[in-house]
């Protein structure tokens, strides 16, 4: 059967105009953050000694939709967005099933990914506020080099706290975010009071991204003109990659379809609440299984408890309730570093509580197994997280095959894998091994927090 290839774009002058905010759709207000001293309830004041402000009043913003300042707009423009929503022709050729798979291209922006998406709006938003200089954390690096250009962008000095395992793993995003004019080193690192504790206790540490967060709001407490920035979790990062969902929503509509099933994949959550939440917002869309995928070596959500916990390692964020294994947890080193995180972001924990979400977990062999039948297929190598919602995608496809069923299913292919090579050599050299955990190894500290 021979298939005609298709893509969907949007014009430049129909990039979002405003964000789309979850909260208003919630069944339940989500519960307030706690002091981590105290233990006690705390407002939106105690944030603006790390964040912008302009970030701090869209973290509790009530309005439906949150406007997105013209040049931030005409950065979008710049860097790429909208970006393509791409049907999947050969994927389906190859799967050959009756299902139509389409995915939305975040690999396309200049860093490789969707981070861009927040990381432009955070850097204007601290530009504006008189900020001088942002100190960061990033997993597999994804985050920290939009976070470098963005900084560039708009003038401010960065400072990226990269989890070790990953930066070994793929220096060469180091070196993107150097380009950039970025500062990088490996957390653990000597440049933190936390960082050297954790070295002293243990010199081979693999890192996390709870340890770098912790060191990332170190640095940000010991200068004034720095402000911290985070790439995930938060409401006002999932706020600014709502412009994905809306742009797929209007592509989808170009092609005359309504999807059967949404994907993304799950660290923090923001690639995932970057499509889906303009969807559940969007009163259409109530029949469609939003499906949340996460590895097996970190599994907050479909392992996690609900409750409250710390977003760092070293416990100096306010805790928040949410799907967590533990601010203590160290997660095996996968290639996926930017799913390796304890926790997930409350307004998806509170989706998924809700019952109006579902997760699921992978290993991650079968994960960059079904990547490379995807790279065959459309030619794109995915990023090793992406390559969760790509496994999910291939899954209800070959369900769909299976039922004889048309279901359109839709996911989010959040960044590409150019920077990942090892983590295919690794698969294709027989060397990759199994990463799940035992259901026993979450963090005890878990168990201490305020339910």
């Amino acid at each position: 059967m021979t298939r005609k290839a298709s893509r969907v774009l949007l014009d430049l002058d129909e990039v979002p105009k405003h964000y789309v905010n979850i909260l208003p759709h919630l069944k339940e207000p989500l519960a307030p953050p706690l002091n981590p001293g105290t233990g006690e309830p705390i407002g939106p004041e105690a944030l603006m000694a790390l964040f912008a402000v302009e970030c701090v009043k869209q973290e509790v913003a009530t309005e439906k939709t949150v406007p997105i300042p013209e040049e931030v707009r005409e950065a979008y423009q710049m860097y790429g967005r909208p970006t393509p929503l791409q049907r999947a022709v050969g994927l389906e050729a190859a799967l050959n099933t009756p299902a139509r798979i389409y995915y939305k291209r975040e690999d396309a922006s200049p860093t490789g990914s969707h981070k861009l998406n927040t990381a432009l709006a955070q850097a204007y938003y601290a530009k504006n506020e008189g900020v001088a200089r942002y100190a960061t954390e990033t997993g597999a690096g994804q985050w920290g080099s939009a976070v470098a250009l963005s900084c560039a962008h708009f003038g401010l000095k960065a400072m990226v706290y990269m989890v070790r395992v990953s930066l070994e793993q793929k220096g060469y995003r180091g070196t993107m975010m150097r380009s950039y004019g970025a500062e990088i080193v490996p957390s653990p690192s000597d440049r933190t009071k936390f960082g050297k504790k954790v070295r002293a206790e243990n010199p081979d540490h693999p890192g996390t991204l709870g340890i770098a967060i912790s060191e990332a709001i170190e640095d940000t407490v010991a200068n004034d003109d720095t402000k911290y920035t985070i790439g995930s979790v938060l409401n006002h990062v999932l706020l600014h990659q709502s412009v994905i969902g809306q742009e797929t929503i209007l592509q989808l509509e170009k092609d005359d379809v309504m999807p059967d099933a949404i994907i993304g994949c799950v660290g923090g959550g923001s690639n995932f609440a970057g499509m889906a939440y303009p969807f559940i917002a969007d009163g259409r869309f109530e029949a469609t299984d939003f499906v949340g995928v996460e590895p097996t070596a970190c599994p907050s959500m479909t392992k996690g408890e609900f409750k409250y916990d710390f977003g760092d390692t070293a416990g100096m964020t306010p805790m928040v309730k949410m799907y967590s294994l533990g601010k203590d947890f160290t997660p095996p080193p996968i290639h996926a570093g930017g799913l390796r995180y304890h926790g997930v972001a409350p307004s998806i924990s509170a989706l998924l509580n809700e019952g109006r979400i579902r997760a699921i977990a992978y290993d991650q062999i079968p994960v960059l197994e079904t990547a490379l039948v995807f790279a065959k297929a459309e030619g794109i190598i995915p990023a090793p997280e992406s390559a969760f919602a790509v496994k999910a995608a291939i899954d209800a496809a070959r369900d769909a095959k299976k039922a004889g069923k048309e279901r359109v299913i839709v996911f989010n292919l959040s960044g590409h894998g150019h920077f990942d090579m090892g983590a295919y050599g690794a698969l294709m050299d027989g060397e990759l091994a199994p990463n799940s955990i035992p259901s026993f190894a979450k963090s005890k500290a878990s168990e201490e927090q305020p339910a």
